[in-house]
Parts: structure tokens; sequence; C-alpha cells
């Protein structure tokens, strides 16, 4: 029995990947990273840090990890967690060379669909090669029946990237090029996030490995730097959260159209380390639904609690107090492989 299945963002949680801030580190600036991460820097390559994150960021977030692993074990879910990496180490193409990123995000380059898991062809070339993180996971994965897929190897080279160019266009169509992160999971709808993290031709591969069972649902204009689970976030069949700052009903998605939508409140800004965060405040959004009627949110997003709470959800309060420093919340930094349910349709 394969132990991949899982169909949508909340049907109730059985096994689930946890990543690891072992190793984290900010790669060298070239290209991919302005234009991924820090385009409006461009012209001042030298502003951009690299190195290793501060080891009190890596100590307090392996810390919250493990709490995190520990609630979701008693809940009876089972907790996989990678190995550490020298993410240090370079990676060298014939077309470039560059230093590693993190593992603490899994839910950035693997995306799991049915009973498949597909390696992304992310846009970042200091992640070329993370999967590697994972693939004792996915042995496993694969030797108990599930679908193990890797979409095409991007070479990435400079003509991949235009950071000069406006948000949300800076990732060009010369090959196809996603993050597992831009996609979202409705039953047989899946939603794909056009934006600088994902181009259009990685949709089209997307539909292309799916196949006719599934509805890839490119949304443009929707959010143009990177993921979409800070922008969208599914709570339930028929109701969604979503960001006021970047939905409206000029780019709301046609098939949640018919959905009830909960208008995310402020958030609390918990601040970063370092010069330059690795995202918005709106990352105290990104919550991991552990079943329709439960989630993990940070603690400190009390105006958020109190909203989910009053539309019937109970909330696991926990937190990742460096969650803008590493780019990462509670759904960045898991990888949900198995729910209970089965695959539906959800239109309302």
């Amino acid at each position: 029995m394969s132990l991949v299945d899982v169909h949508n963002e909340w049907d109730p949680l059985e096994e689930i990947i946890i990543g690891t801030a072992a190793g984290a580190r900010v790669p060298r600036a070239d290209r991919s990273v302005f234009a991924v991460e820090y385009a409006g820097d461009y012209d001042s390559q030298e502003q951009i840090p690299s190195g290793a994150y501060p080891d009190r960021v890596l100590k307090e977030t392996e810390e919250e990890l493990d709490i995190l692993a520990a609630e979701l074990t008693k809940l009876g879910v089972t907790v996989r967690r990678p190995g550490a990496r020298d993410n240090a180490a370079l990676i060298t193409t014939p077309d470039w060379e560059t230093d590693g990123f993190h593992d603490y995000c899994p839910r950035d380059g693997l995306l799991a669909v049915g009973d498949t898991v597909i390696e992304t062809p992310m846009a970042l070339r200091a992640r070329f090669l993370e999967p590697l993180a994972y693939k004792d996971i996915l042995l496993e994965y694969f030797n108990s029946g599930a679908r193990w897929l890797s979409a095409p190897k991007p070479r990435l080279t400079d003509a991949s990237y235009d950071p000069q160019a406006p948000a949300g266009e800076r990732l060009t169509d010369v090959e196809p090029v996603f993050d597992a992160a831009n996609v979202l999971r409705f039953g047989t709808d899946l939603l794909y996030l056009v934006s600088d993290s994902g181009n259009e031709l990685g949709a089209r591969w997307l539909q292309s490995a799916v196949g006719d069972t599934y509805t890839v649902h490119p949304c443009r204009k929707l959010y143009a730097s990177t993921h979409v689970d800070s922008t969208i976030v599914p709570l339930r069949p028929g109701l969604v959260l979503v960001n006021p700052s970047r939905v409206n009903d000029a780019n709301m998605p046609d098939f949640l159209r018919s959905w009830e939508t909960l208008t995310c409140p402020d958030l609390v800004d918990i601040g970063f380390t370092g010069d330059k965060p690795h995202c918005s405040v709106w990352i105290g959004m990104n919550l991991l639904v552990v079943r329709p009627d439960l989630a993990v949110v940070d603690r400190r997003q009390t105006a958020l609690i109190k909203l989910l709470e009053k539309h019937g959800m109970n909330v696991l309060p926990l937190q990742l107090t460096h969650s803008r420093t590493l780019g990462g919340g509670f759904h960045c930094a898991t990888l949900d492989v198995r729910r209970t349910g089965s695959l539906e349709t959800y239109r309302f």
C-alpha cells in the first residue's frame, strides 16, 4: 500500500515530512537570487547577505520544529525528518556555480498529488540538489508503491532570469521552472501560481504530468513574487482564507469564486534577524491544516486565531520564531504526504 495518498490541503492528516534548520544558509548572490528574492537590489549586489544563518536562529528553529513534530505525533500523525547536509558545498554545472540554501522547506521542492511525489524544477540555482535531502524517504515511499517523478532538470542559465523586469515577469519561459509551493491541491483542481517562482511552461509541464484526472489552473496577477501559501489558504471544502492585500474580485481564481472567503486580519509583525527578511508579515497566515476542524497557527497571530475559531476551527498555537528570517511558516516547513479521504471535485 502506497505511503503517499493525499488529495487536498485539509483532510485528516496521517503522515508528514517536517524540514530541518540544520546547516541553513543564505546562498551567494547570483542572477537567480536577484530575480527571485532581491530584484530591487540588482544594481547593488554587495548589499545582499550570504553565508550561514546565526547559530541562535538555527538552534531555536530546530527546537520549535521538534515541538511541532512532537505535537503532531501526539495527534497520531507519522512524522518524517530529513538528515543534515552540507549546504555550504559548491554546486557546479557547465553553466554556473553556487552554494546551497537549506532543507527547511520540503514544501518548496516536492509536490505530493494523489499517490505521486514530484520533484519540481525549482527557480533558485542554490536549490538544484535539494531533493537529495529527502532521497531515503522518497525511496521508501517508492518501495511502498508510490509513484516518484522528477520534472526535467532545468539548466537555469542567465536567460531564465530577468531581474530588471516587472515583478511577476522575472522568471522567463525558456524551460519549465516552478517551485512546488506555487501549487495548492483542491481535489481534482490544482491551483498554480504564475509568479517569479513559477512560469507558464511549468504549468503546462505539470498538467502533462498529472494527466486528465486533474485540471491545473494557472493563476496570473494574483501574487507576483514567489509562493501561493501566504496568499490563499484552503481551510476545508468551501472555505478559504485570503490575503486582502493580494486577492480581490478581479483576480480570484474562477474555480474558487463559489467558495466562502475569510479575509485575513492584520497580522503581527514578528520581525526578522539580519539585514533583509525572506518573506513579509503575511507569513503569519502560512498555517497547516491538520483536519477540517484543527489548524496549527502561529500563537502570536491572535486576531487570526480568533477569526478561525469564530468559523468553527480549533487551533494548535505553536511558534516558528524565525519564519520571516528563514522564509517559511508551518505550511512551508512541512509536506503532507498522506491524508484520509478520496479524490473529489469541489465545486459549490
